[in-house]
């Protein structure tokens, strides 16, 4: 079976992708510099956002380490870029978590619904891609169990002042 990682072994080649010094040589490092994630719609429009994929030897196995490196007020994502987002647990017992039929195709659609459902009663519930996002990855619309617990506090208390402190956040970090 031809995995990620053994072609990234193969392919030195490859634009965009690094192998860091501080990883070790299992692990190979995919950096998405070039391709990143540009809102434009909800709480994080005109925001560019940067990730960093660490792809594992054991891929697709376990699932691939991701970190945001733009910093972000979000209730699942801390300021120094951890992400919370089911698909990415090896473990879970929802059922939602990694599995070897997940791609990184997977995760680039989680990481979307991560800036987009926040604001799921403006978006039509009948549309197709919101169906798919919804049913895929629907505990990311609960900020019940939040990573970063100030910013799911901060939303819930005052979500105008959230709103100026996101936009803050996008006009010094994510240009």
């Amino acid at each position: 079976m031809l995995t990620l990682a053994s072609k990234l072994k193969r392919d030195d080649g490859l634009k965009g992708s690094r192998t860091s010094a501080t990883t070790s040589d299992s692990t190979r490092r995919v950096s998405v510099r070039d391709k990143l994630l540009v809102k434009d719609e909800g709480y994080y429009q005109g925001g560019k956002f940067q990730f960093e994929t660490e792809v594992p030897d054991a891929y697709n196995m376990v699932p691939p380490k991701v970190k945001c490196l733009t910093r972000i007020w979000h209730p699942n994502i801390t300021e120094t870029g951890e992400i919370c987002l089911s698909l990415l647990r090896e473990h879970s017992i929802d059922g939602t978590g990694w599995a070897p039929t997940r791609t990184l195709k997977d995760v680039v659609w989680g990481l979307n619904s991560l800036f987009t459902g926040e604001d799921c009663d403006s978006r039509q519930a009948d549309s197709p891609v919101f169906t798919l996002s919804f049913s895929l990855f629907k505990d990311l619309l609960n900020f019940d169990d939040p990573l970063n617990i100030e910013a799911a506090e901060h939303h819930l208390r005052d979500k105008e002042d959230f709103r100026n402190k996101v936009d803050d956040y996008i006009k010094r970090y994510a240009r």
